[in-house]
């Protein structure tokens, strides 16, 4: 194009363009281009490392792109609002100063300006990017509000899916889902900058994509797993920290030559629905249940211990049943205290040779604390006198052991209690197995029956077999050949 055919285009711009509004719009601009640019190269240099900080990465992918923009905005913005005003007072030329685009400053300034244009797409188009792929890290889901999701990325964290980033479940792929989650963030960043958000984040998520649409793209529940067995061990709160062993068969079952068997074939039959009714926010009372066999019959089961009128039924959640609704707490697990100090046992962090430490750590974990700084200390403090007076040979010889199990005790803490979320001990139920909540027996409790009286089924061959049973040493493992 010729540098005269521009005239046109560039005279009303430069005249317009003398104003403080757009001045203002061009430093803004300029000066954020530049800080963005810097951060890059910042973060490239240090591969990314920048990226990790949640707060660093609101400013420079967040707050610096949105400034660039306005600044963008402002720039024409100017020069329309001084068109207006010269256009009222009668001003506004005819025709706009000439300008002599055969001077040379001129055609150099008109080609920069054109670079920069280029340079604003590029930024804008990157920054759109790297803000969109910031929004989806798991820093700024678990650690920008930090207060608030603090109890879930700590869960998260410590899960067999921490490798998992949070979109990838909570969102999955699809643009009409991406834009969901991001108006329903818009909601979630007024209520916490305002603190009107829940104490505790309520629980199921209602708004949560199918589990077809996100777990099932990585676990295949129709895959045939047949039994699984399973080897847990209890201690108990005595002296010697006795543990007794329980192994179960799990029947998961799954798809083989005779079709769907097991829990996983049962539930999760393609050829099956099964939807129910749940008259409480943590679908924990289920008093109806529907199941749809492979012919088409349908045959609903009614509990006899529930029975809500049909108002109450009319109001509940109305429920296609998927593996979310046993796996409910498949990445933010909170455990129960007892659990917990098993577990740590089982996996060596605490010694079982330390005479009553389940009983006194099940103790400092269940008193009340004013904090979690304080909670630290004192079952610190509690654990160590309890030895120091009580076992002085132990809590001297063997204080190597006894540090570690009190770390792993306060470890337990920090990670399953939240005073400022209102999160303790039984919080957020489990609804895989029924130990620790209802569970399974939310609809196999043997008191949902159908019109021709057959029930929902509870026994416990159902589900599993039961090979030992709070055992000191079970035979079963012994002839396998498992420790």
């Amino acid at each position: 194009m010729r540098f005269d055919r521009m005239a046109p285009w560039v005279r009303p711009a430069a005249y317009l363009g003398r104003n403080p509004i757009t001045l203002t719009g061009a430093v803004l601009t300029t000066a954020s281009a530049l800080t963005i640019i810097s951060f890059w190269v910042f973060e490239i240099m240090l591969g990314g490392g920048a990226a990790t900080y949640p707060y660093a990465g609101i400013v420079f992918f967040l707050i610096l792109p949105s400034i660039f923009v306005f600044g963008l905005i402002l720039m024409p913005v100017g020069g329309l609002l001084r068109r207006r005003r010269l256009r009222k007072r009668g001003e506004l030329p005819e025709e706009y100063p000439r300008i002599d685009l055969n001077e040379p400053p001129l055609r150099r300034a008109i080609v920069l300006v054109g670079a920069f244009t280029f340079l604003n797409v590029v930024i804008f188009t990157t920054a759109s990017y790297r803000g969109t792929q910031y929004m989806d890290s798991v820093q700024f889901c678990g650690q920008t509000c930090h207060s608030v999701m603090q109890p879930e990325f700590t869960a998260y964290s410590n899960s067999p899916h921490s490798r998992v980033a949070c979109v990838d479940c909570h969102i999955g792929p699809g643009a009409s889902w991406f834009v969901r989650s991001k108006l329903s963030g818009v909601r979630q960043v007024f209520a916490v900058a305002f603190h009107d958000y829940p104490k505790p984040i309520p629980s199921p998520v209602l708004q949560l994509r199918p589990a077809r649409a996100t777990c099932e793209q990585c676990h295949w529940p129709q895959r045939f797993e047949g039994n699984i067995m399973l080897v847990r061990t209890e201690y108990s709160p005595d002296q010697a920290n006795t543990p007794l062993t329980t192994v179960l068969a799990m029947k998961v079952g799954g798809r083989n030559a005779d079709g769907m068997i097991g829990i996983h074939g049962h539930h999760l039959d393609p050829g099956v629905q099964i939807t129910y009714i749940a008259t409480d926010r943590k679908r924990q009372v289920i008093p109806q249940v529907t199941y749809t066999d492979p012919d088409g019959k349908t045959t609903i089961y009614n509990s006899t211990d529930e029975k809500p009128t049909a108002a109450e039924l009319a109001r509940g959640e109305h429920r296609i049943m998927d593996c979310m609704d046993c796996h409910n707490r498949p990445t933010h697990k909170f455990q129960l205290p007892d659990q917990a100090v098993d577990t740590a046992i089982s996996e060596h962090y605490i010694s079982a040779d330390l005479p009553f430490f389940k009983k006194e750590a099940l103790e400092a974990l269940k008193a009340d604390y004013p904090s979690r700084d304080v909670a630290g200390s004192r079952i610190a403090e509690t654990l160590r006198n309890f030895y120091r007076t009580n076992y002085p040979d132990v809590a001297a010889k063997d204080s190597a052991k006894l540090d570690a199990a009190i770390q792993a005790v306060q470890g337990i803490y920090m990670r399953n209690i939240f005073p400022e979320m209102d999160i303790t001990w039984g919080t957020y139920p489990d609804n895989l197995g029924h130990v620790n909540s209802p569970g399974c027996f939310r609809c196999h409790d043997g008191n949902h029956a159908s019109a021709d009286g057959k029930t929902i089924p509870n026994d416990c061959d159902t589900c599993h077999d039961v090979l030992a049973m709070q055992e000191s040493n079970p035979k079963v493992l012994q002839e396998l050949g498992i420790k």
